[in-house]
């Protein structure tokens, strides 16, 4: 009857303990004093052993691979928002696109606009089929243009108030560009900055040969400016320029800029320019990357 009581009471200490073993308990009951009249005995059905842990280099692999596919994603991730100016980097809108892509926000662009749109000059280039209109400064994507001086940075209100508006004759043999030069583009109070006169006529004369390179590309070697009036600020300029010879990968143009005037005036030159252009070995590489035209 002891014994029991004492069998029953060591399986309740075990169960609401909620030991991990299963005991097995032989109760010895001997009537000597050397011998204690309970003896306990715990067997555990449980491995004792802990599992083996990986190897060293299958651990190493496993670390990799997660910092590898972490890595991918986050480069996938932070290359998404590009994804859309690099489409339109390889895909430019056409010539006749770049014609509707400008909407004049302000009443002062919309008054330059009109005049530009319905000048006398740009009804006569519009009526030879040897040249193409375009507005070359738009094909650069919105993301990329605060990257680029003047079909960005010095383009809007107060500046190259509208885009310039540019006939290419085919082959790259001449090229006319018209454009309205704000008041915020001053060296001094009223007279345009030599140095936007300088980098028109360097664009507009690059831009006149490419056509006539093999690969419709090239880069400024040499440019001689001479300036022969001040330019106003807030008047309309015309670029001219001619290609004047090509060989291999090296084209020679000349040009000027001078005022718009109406019919039957004579415009006045504002300075004048010839400059080398040569194509880079890479010029291949590069059309595909960034569109020159």
């Amino acid at each position: 009857m002891f014994a029991a009581r004492i069998q029953a009471g060591v399986a309740r200490v075990v169960r609401n303990r909620q030991l991990p073993v299963e005991p097995t308990i032989n109760l010895i009951l001997r009537p000597t004093r050397r011998q204690p009249l309970l003896s306990c005995r715990f067997v555990s059905t449980s491995p004792t052993q802990d599992p083996p842990r990986p190897s060293f280099l299958r651990r190493a692999a496993s670390f990799l691979a997660a910092s590898f596919a972490f890595t991918l994603l986050g480069t996938a991730m932070a290359a998404a928002p590009a994804i859309p100016t690099v489409s339109e980097l390889l895909n430019p809108p056409t010539d006749e696109e770049t014609l509707t892509m400008f909407s004049p926000e302000t009443e002062h662009q919309r008054e330059v606009e009109a005049f530009i749109q319905n000048h006398a000059l740009t009804r006569e280039l519009r009526a030879k089929p040897e040249f193409s209109e375009a507005r070359p400064h738009l094909k650069i994507p919105p993301a990329y243009r605060s990257y680029n001086l003047t079909g960005g940075t010095l383009m809007g209100p107060g500046r190259l108030v509208v885009p310039p508006l540019i006939f290419a004759e085919e082959g790259g043999k001449s090229l006319v560009s018209i454009s309205y030069l704000g008041d915020e583009l001053c060296g001094h109070p009223g007279i345009v900055h030599g140095g936007l006169l300088a980098t028109i006529l360097d664009e507009g004369l690059a831009r006149c040969c490419f056509a006539a390179l093999p690969h419709k590309i090239g880069m400024t070697a040499n440019l001689n400016i001479n300036y022969r009036a001040p330019a106003p600020a807030g008047s309309y300029v015309v670029l001219r320029a001619t290609t004047t010879k090509v060989e291999g990968r090296k084209a020679w143009v000349e040009g000027r800029i001078e005022t718009l005037v109406g019919e039957g005036e004579k415009p006045l030159v504002l300075a004048e320019a010839t400059a080398l252009f040569v194509m880079p070995r890479q010029a291949a590489m590069m059309a595909n990357v960034y569109p020159t035209t």
